[in-house]
């Protein structure tokens, strides 16, 4: 019988960057093992050029990605999600809607690339930055044991996964 393949949503406010960029990692790192999604909460309807680029820049597919609520995600019809990740401090401080079993959450924030102004130069240094951190949390997600984890040994190792370099999270 084949090992269970896991849904993981990842939110935002606009899912645009880092919720597009996480998305786009675990896609591609954890196929086979993982099902990525990424949301919003007051999505913006576009996904920010820089995500894309990035993505394509360390040899990652970029076709398929759109700016979406939250709410496809908890509609009756939706993929059942196994565990929910918030990227930004803003969505983690937000009322979620009801998620339809129970997943596994934790917070995963990281600064915002798609804030930082200047040079086309200096949001990709963001956007970059935003992505080995990323990566490196989701390459510490997909490498713990998560058939052997119980759910409060789980749950902390997420939460250690959120403290890794580059977390906004004051409590990390």
């Amino acid at each position: 019988m084949p090992d269970r393949v896991f849904n993981v949503l990842f939110l935002c406010t606009g899912n645009t960057a880092r919720s597009v960029l996480a998305e786009g990692i675990l896609r591609h790192d954890g196929r086979g093992r993982f099902n990525a999604f990424s949301a919003g909460s007051q999505p913006k309807g576009v996904v920010n050029p820089f995500a894309l680029k990035t993505l394509e820049s360390y040899g990652y597919p970029t076709d398929g990605y759109r700016s979406k609520n939250w709410d496809e995600f908890a509609a009756p019809d939706a993929p059942h999600m196994d565990f929910i990740f918030t990227v930004c401090d803003n969505a983690a401080g937000e009322a979620c809607p009801a998620w339809p079993g129970k997943p596994v959450s934790a917070h995963w924030g990281i600064e915002d690339p798609a804030a930082v102004e200047g040079s086309d130069i200096d949001k990709q240094r963001a956007f970059n930055q935003a992505f080995r951190f990323m990566r490196n949390r989701i390459q510490a997600f997909i490498a713990l044991p998560i058939k052997s984890l119980d759910a409060l040994s789980l749950q902390s190792r997420l939460k250690e996964i959120g403290g890794l370099d580059g977390s906004t999270s004051a409590s990390a």
